[in-house]
């Protein structure tokens, strides 16, 4: 940097080099983390074996790929609201709406846990259903031998 006495400091051609060509190290690192991000599985979710499970899934895809739980019972049971769809013409075409929440369209679902071991070497999985839809994947520590 070479400074003047009257009019301040002025940066050479070297140190401004050096500013963009780490500003662009700093741009190639931000993208390769934002990639590596976007490429990585959802924190909601586990393998079994090459098959992925993710919320959303019914009890039976998840037994299917998974194979029957180590344990599973009934925790209770709980109202939830579910998406009505209806359409009508108000006029000139037709109009979706949609009501979902808890107001007057509730239904009683069961909420149902399963409990997968897969051995002393693996973390333990506990997923919850509530009416029979997977709704939250939890890591239980290690698992033990059977």
């Amino acid at each position: 940097m070479i400074c003047g006495r009257i009019g301040g400091c002025v940066r050479s051609k070297e140190t401004v080099v050096t500013m963009i060509l780490s500003s662009k190290k700093l741009l190639a690192s931000l993208i390769i983390l934002i990639v590596a991000l976007l490429a990585a599985e959802p924190a909601a979710a586990f393998r079994c074996g090459s098959k992925l499970v993710v919320d959303g899934m019914h009890e039976v895809q998840v037994v299917a790929i998974c194979g029957q739980p180590t344990t599973n019972r009934i925790l209770g049971y709980a109202l939830r609201g579910y998406d009505f769809r209806h359409r009508r013409n108000p006029g000139s075409g037709w109009t979706e709406y949609r009501n979902p929440g808890y107001g007057y369209l509730t239904q009683e679902v069961i909420i149902t846990e399963y409990v997968y071991n897969f051995g002393p070497r693996k973390l333990m999985r506990r997923l919850i259903f509530e009416g029979g839809v997977l709704v939250t994947i939890e890591t239980i520590g290690y698992g033990y031998r059977e």
